[in-house]
């Protein structure tokens, strides 16, 4: 994987959109280590920090259509194949990441493809139950950017706080220390999101039920 350490060492728009297209597929590029140092050097003035997010979140949507359309078409056992095969594992991928995926995209139905992507684990590989369950393609897409742009969104502000109190030699170190309260925050995101979708759910059937 040096060519994607070399990659993440001259961060531009193409590259941003390129390491995280391939982060929303099965490889495994973090996207800490991609949108908060490109955060990190628009704090500087090199580049604009509007189209870092953009060309993040339309990266992180086209890799997350490619997990969606091959999973549409091959199936569960093909998937699984491959995520117990060694090139899944090469990619850090087996079939229980798989299976905790689907777990949690059917036991939140389609917000999850918002909220999935906001948790570590789940967040590149939702698409995939997504793809299984044939989910409508344009729910799915308006939903995937919904939960990338969050997710980005959060990543650019710590590399743009980072900027102001880091030198670049310690960025990455700081990243990932900062990694912990990142996931609390997301995790209170998610709980808020789950909360607020359920609740709107159960407005609207006591509102039919009124009505019928």
């Amino acid at each position: 994987m040096n060519w994607i350490s070399s990659l993440l060492g001259n961060l531009n728009y193409p590259t941003i959109f390129f390491l995280m297209m391939l982060e929303s597929t099965v490889i495994p590029v973090p996207s800490e280590l991609v949108v908060s140092p490109a955060a990190y050097h628009a704090a500087a003035g090199n580049i604009n920090i509007w189209l870092v997010i953009l060309f993040s979140t339309l990266g992180a949507d086209l890799g997350a259509t490619i997990n969606y359309v091959v999973s549409y078409f091959v199936g569960r056992p093909v998937v699984y194949r491959f995520a117990n095969s060694k090139l899944g594992h090469l990619c850090l991928l087996n079939q229980q990441k798989v299976e905790k995926s689907e777990k949690y995209f059917y036991d939140h139905g389609m917000v999850a493809t918002i909220t999935g992507r906001l948790i570590p684990g789940i967040r590149h590989l939702i698409s995939i139950p997504a793809g299984l369950a044939k989910m409508n393609y344009g729910k799915f897409l308006l939903y995937t950017t919904l939960g990338a742009g969050v997710w980005n969104c959060i990543l650019a502000a710590l590399g743009w706080y980072l900027h102001s109190i880091v030198g670049e030699d310690q960025l990455n170190d700081k990243i990932m220390e900062y990694g912990d309260y990142i996931k609390y925050f997301i995790i209170a995101v998610v709980c808020i999101a789950i909360v607020y979708f359920l609740l709107r759910n159960v407005s609207k059937k006591k509102k039919m039920n009124k009505e019928q």
